[in-house]
């Protein structure tokens, strides 16, 4: 069955690499327009111009934004109201970990700066979104919120950024309850996936994981694709509040390190 976004439009924070931009290229190739949002232009740039080479033709665009700036976030509105007229799809992708330590050892400013990016520009954006595109649209939307399989277990070294990501979990779940009918939100946590921002949590261990992973290797972003595609579409329109775990079975064998 071939799962079609066409005719709809997909913001996705984070597009310009690694599970985000995996998550873009699939959408595009799916009929979606998307709008890949990130703090790195040049990085934005290559990522959409990637993804319309890959489709044949222009289905991305790339906007520069910090997610936690409230100026950027407008500017991203503003943009896709003048372009489209409406957002079909969010996804929250973005995310920050400035911190490996233990929890009760780290700095307040790095707290608040993990919060302020893992979670209240979560709930920002999806506020703008609503009283901008969702509030009064006949249309219904889906909000896709990457959370972490951190978030559902407890793991040293990353800790707080776990925190941050059980409060997105936990987000998901007020906001669909609060947004219901018009919006879908839901949550992917995916467990340890080969991208640069989780690099040294794999560079040095990939052997040694694969061996304990029962699906006997790391994620790569493309395993992500697949869940969100999913609750992008009309295939889950009867789903919300819902929480997907994608990660090679590591809960099953305790492996964290999402």
């Amino acid at each position: 069955m071939e799962i079609s976004l066409r005719g709809k439009v997909a913001v996705i924070t984070g597009g310009s690499s690694g599970i985000g931009e995996a998550i873009a290229e699939t959408f595009a190739l799916s009929g979606a327009n998307v709008v890949l949002v990130s703090r790195k232009a040049e990085k934005a740039r290559l990522a959409a111009e990637k993804i319309n080479r890959l489709v044949g033709h222009k289905k991305a665009v790339w906007i520069a934004a910090n997610v936690s700036d409230p100026e950027g976030l407008q500017s991203v509105v503003d943009s896709c109201k003048s372009n489209f007229g409406f957002v079909n799809i969010l996804v929250n992708g973005a995310a920050a970990n400035p911190y490996f330590g233990q929890t009760v050892n780290i700095e307040r400013s790095v707290m608040r700066k993990i919060l302020e990016v893992n979670l209240e520009a979560v709930e920002m954006w999806i506020s703008e979104f609503w009283s901008n595109f969702w509030s009064q649209s006949h249309e219904t939307a889906s909000c896709i919120n990457i959370a972490s399989i951190g978030g559902l277990t407890v793991e040293s070294g990353i800790g707080f950024y776990n925190v941050s990501k059980a409060g997105i979990i936990h987000l998901t779940k007020q906001l669909a309850n609060e947004l219901a009918p018009r919006v879908r939100v839901n949550s992917i946590s995916p467990g340890l996936v080969r991208t640069e921002f989780a690099r040294a949590l794999w560079e040095n261990w990939e052997d040694q994981l694969a061996k304990i992973l029962p699906l006997g290797r790391i994620g790569e972003p493309r395993d992500i694709t697949g869940a969100a595609l999913f609750l992008a579409s009309e295939l889950s329109s009867w789903v919300t509040g819902t929480n997907i775990v994608v990660d090679g079975g590591a809960l099953v064998r305790s492996v964290s390190l999402g």
